[in-house]
């Protein structure tokens, strides 16, 4: 089997996970400078064999699409035209962050490195997208 990547996508940093060859655990890969998610996603595309992406849809208690759309719809066209075959699923990412800095405080980390490290809540958020994804796909 391949892995199945998923994307926490943000105006400046966004959050990559990915599961294990068997798609049974996901994994928080890293987090990018949304300015280089192309190119970093081309080269990680290269060097494993991904069988589709899950991208976090941004919308609103409401239901309706959030602001962040508008930045995440022109990526996911320009995806597409890159990698053609490559499935791409959107996901309802709504409390995803509210998540990731509840998951944070529990497991104990301390405030100095929460202040420091502002990717880290963006890598958990794309590890909540993707397990989400695989719990409601089983």
């Amino acid at each position: 089997m391949s892995r199945i990547l998923s994307i926490d996508y943000g105006r400046k940093r966004t959050g990559i996970a990915v599961t294990d060859p068997l798609q049974i655990i996901a994994n928080g890969l890293t987090t990018v400078a949304t300015s280089d998610l192309e190119r970093f996603l081309l080269d990680y595309l290269a060097k494993e064999d991904v069988e589709r992406i899950v991208i976090g849809l941004p919308k609103q208690m409401n239901g309706q699409m959030s602001e962040s759309w508008r930045y995440i719809e022109p990526f996911i066209n320009r995806l597409k035209k890159l990698k053609p075959n490559l499935p791409i699923e959107m996901v309802d990412e709504r409390f995803t962050s509210v998540l990731a800095h509840q998951t944070i405080l529990q497991s104990g980390v301390g405030k100095q490195r929460r202040r420091e490290d502002k990717g880290m809540v963006d890598e958990i958020s794309a590890t909540i997208i993707l397990q989400s994804y695989l719990e409601n796909r089983r």
